[in-house]
């Protein structure tokens, strides 16, 4: 695991309180939303808060390219390597 992927799953983990996962069950390629990790919009807007404080990118509200970012750990660690 890439130590961005490790920070993405420990911030997710710690933001969200989710305290019955482990950084090695959130599958890299698989859903965060919905069918896979199951957040929901609320888990959506502290994420998107904790990621542009963490790493400082800028995430653009209600925007079909930043639900694409959200959908996986892959997604999201390819979004913070190009911003």
């Amino acid at each position: 695991m890439t130590d961005l992927k490790a920070t993405l799953k420990s911030l997710i983990i710690e933001t969200l309180d989710l305290e019955d996962i482990s950084p090695e069950d959130i599958v890299d390629s698989e859903p965060l939303f919905g069918e896979g990790l199951g957040l929901d919009s609320i888990d959506a807007l502290e994420l998107g808060l904790a990621i542009k404080k963490t790493f400082d990118v800028k995430i653009e509200a209600n925007s079909e390219k930043t639900k694409e970012h959200f959908y996986s750990i892959n997604n999201l660690v390819l979004f913070i390597e190009q911003n």
